[in-house]
């Protein structure tokens, strides 16, 4: 039976870009797809009340997307789940009807967010599958507690079912994403975004992905990547994110992607992140003629024993040749870091310092801190070194600190590092930068932004301090 569902996207986060919500338009299309009416709430977007949109629309269903948690910043801890409790309030005064919780954040404290917003169901991990699915049997008054990745009540029990895997092989339509929704990250933002795949066969220690999407990558079919992105040109995207974890999940997927984005004749410019490693002059060389315009490097640390200890199982080798690489084909490209984490001290920070100057002066955005998350490694650790127990709520930020280190005295040090080398980029942007941004954005330039700063820090340093 078709259904009217309300989706919501509760993410308000514009740091350093909003996003827009990918994971909500795989959902709708599944929706649209089972025969469903589907309308959008987006968060950053919408100002008309919610009540009204509920009286106006009289859902029988609403769905509500918890894509983060938090900022994952150490100094703010800023959270994004606060308003869920109102939105299950407004929903039974206004129009009674079953809450769905579902999305990347809400996978991560399935159970805990179920009982703050009070909601009835939610879904752990992938959506297309069991949101349908859950929408049938409640209009059937079938029996929902086999649904894969379903979080429902069992008495005073949450229960969470195993979570579903998801293939990909239908490509979204226009029509799933809203035209207003699309417009206003093209307008504010310069972007739009595709995934080529779900799953991560690697190990960090801090990393979430694993648990929400499997350690096998799912391939999409790169035919269906290439129309998606044909898609996005049609609507007015110049430029697109691909929010793979690792696009380089493995030679052949990039070249067989690549290829039939040349096939289709897409003209978009595009980013991704990729880990440093097992890259070849040939592939970047495909990728580029594909349209690849900058890429952001999950590095984590540039010290050989950091990076053991965080589970990359890659050496400051790789990240160096990948960076010689990036660079050999004139794209744009950035570092992440997580300083402080398992096994960091003050030498290997230092020996992060050095080695990034080998990196011709690519952009290097450090955080200070590792936030824990359950059921990771790190949390394993933490447990294991009673910094928390098993009862620590950690829907409040925790982060996890190697003990020689304290906070501040590795923000003093990251400052260092940057007032020598103008491409370290520690903490939040400066309001410079936001004016530089704002005013950038209005004369077209599209795409990441990042690699200006270190040229505020060169001409203005007061500016960043």
């Amino acid at each position: 039976m078709a259904s009217r569902i309300l989706l919501i996207s509760i993410n308000r986060y514009t740091k350093p870009e909003a996003v827009f919500p990918l994971g909500l338009a795989h959902v709708n299309s599944a929706l649209r797809r089972a025969g469903h009416d589907t309308r959008w709430i987006d968060f950053n977007i919408d100002s008309q009340p919610l009540a009204a949109v509920l009286a106006e629309y009289n859902p029988h269903f609403v769905g509500v997307s918890v894509r983060n948690i938090d900022d994952v910043l150490i100094r703010k801890r800023e959270t994004c789940f606060s308003g869920l409790g109102a939105i299950t309030e407004t929903v039974r005064r206004v129009n009674p009807c079953p809450v769905i919780l579902g999305g990347c954040g809400y996978s991560i404290f399935p159970e805990r967010l179920l009982e703050l917003a009070h909601a009835d169901y939610g879904i752990r991990g992938e959506g297309e599958e069991s949101f349908p699915a859950l929408l049938g049997a409640l209009a059937k008054g079938d029996d929902v507690t086999a649904i894969p990745g379903l979080v429902h009540r069992r008495g005073d029990q949450i229960v969470v079912n195993p979570r579903p895997s998801w293939r990909g092989t239908t490509p979204l339509e226009t029509a799933d994403r809203p035209a207003e929704v699309a417009n206003y990250y093209l307008k504010e933002h310069s972007m739009l975004n595709v995934q080529t795949q779900r799953g991560c066969a690697h190990a960090c220690c801090f990393c979430t992905y694993p648990l929400l999407v499997g350690h096998t990558c799912r391939r999409r079919p790169p035919e269906i990547v290439a129309e998606e992105l044909a898609q996005l040109e049609q609507q007015g995207a110049k430029y697109v994110f691909i929010v793979d974890a690792i696009f380089n999940s493995s030679p052949q997927h990039v070249a067989e992607t690549c290829e039939a984005i040349l096939r289709r004749g897409v003209k978009v410019r595009w980013a991704c992140f990729l880990r440093p490693q097992g890259l070849t002059a040939p592939l970047m060389d495909l990728m580029v003629r594909a349209g690849l315009a900058n890429i952001e490097f999950g590095s984590d640390s540039f010290c050989d024993s950091v990076l053991e200890a965080y589970g990359k199982r890659l050496t400051f080798d790789d990240i160096r040749q990948s960076s010689e690489l990036a660079r050999a084909s004139g794209v744009d490209y950035c570092h992440f870091l997580i300083c402080g984490g398992p096994g960091e001290t003050t030498e290997t920070l230092e020996t992060s310092y050095r080695n990034s100057r080998d990196l011709n002066d690519a952009t290097i955005m450090a955080v200070v801190g590792m936030r824990i998350y359950p059921g990771t490694p790190l949390w394993e650790r933490a447990l294991q070194e009673g910094r928390i127990t098993r009862d620590t709520d950690l829907l409040t930020p925790a982060y996890y600190l190697a003990p020689e280190l304290t906070e501040d005295e590795t923000f003093a040090r990251l400052q260092k590092f940057s007032a020598r080398s103008p491409n370290w980029i520690t903490g939040d942007p400066p309001p410079a930068y936001t004016r530089l941004v704002a005013r950038l954005r209005s004369r077209g330039v599209v795409g990441p932004l990042w690699g200006y700063f270190p040229m505020i820090q060169r001409l203005w340093p007061s500016a960043t301090s």
